[in-house]
């Protein structure tokens, strides 16, 4: 990630703020085991401003917010989304976020998860510009590092030939459903290089989705023991 000091599009109140959110973030999920924890924050902020740049109409100090507190309202990762979106919302209103920006904010990381496709789409650059930046570390060669982490994490095997990718899923199945690792390529990964919301997005996630396309390639060529 950048140093927050030498993002000039940023002033120094939302430095501020922005330090504040990076610390606060982090003791939420420093102890994360799911391919959810800091450095994949610190990822998506740089894949965040890096679009940011290149789509050059963005908020700037939206965007980071939203990439930083991403993950700490997810369903995923919280007992109670309802309790965990409220406590941002106490810590956005004690570090002074204006109520315009909390709004933006929060309408970005309510409604930016992938959830089996069945997700309201963002409206707005900034919400494209984060959902891209999360989504490119979804893909590629951390992407593939992610699923594989995450499935020992929930207990599910890496590949079971008789099991096959699911279509049309509600977000039951997406989240509890049983499935493998490999199946989590066809049923999120590989479908997310056409849902890029910006350019800048859908050019960066060309060269990741071809990496997933040569990983399965091998995959199945090893698994079969033909190389």
């Amino acid at each position: 990630m950048e140093d927050i000091n030498q993002i000039n599009e940023l002033n120094q109140n939302e430095i501020y703020i922005v330090e504040a959110t990076k610390k606060y973030v982090f003791e939420q999920l420093k102890d994360d085991t799911s391919g959810h924890d800091w450095w994949h924050i610190h990822r998506v902020v740089s894949n965040t401003i890096k679009l940011a740049r290149l789509e050059k109409t963005a908020n700037m100090f939206i965007c980071v917010m939203a990439a930083l507190l991403h993950d700490v309202i997810d369903d995923k990762l919280v007992e109670d989304e309802v309790e965990a979106v409220e406590a941002v919302k106490q810590f956005m209103t004690e570090q002074s976020v204006a109520t315009e920006e909390q709004a933006s904010i929060l309408s970005i990381i309510c409604h930016m998860s992938f959830k089996g496709g069945q997700q309201a789409p963002l409206s707005t650059i900034e919400g494209f510009v984060v959902q891209d930046a999360d989504r490119l570390d979804a893909i590629g060669a951390i992407g593939i590092a992610r699923t594989i982490y995450y499935s020992g994490h929930k207990g599910r095997p890496i590949h079971e030939p008789e099991l096959k990718p699911r279509e049309n899923m509600s977000f039951e199945d997406y989240r509890n459903g049983k499935d493998t690792a490999i199946m989590h390529f066809y049923e999120k990964l590989l479908k997310l290089k056409d849902l890029m919301n910006t350019e800048s997005g859908r050019q960066i996630a060309e060269g990741r989705h071809k990496y997933l396309v040569e990983y399965l390639e091998q995959f199945y060529a090893e698994w079969d023991a033909e190389r």
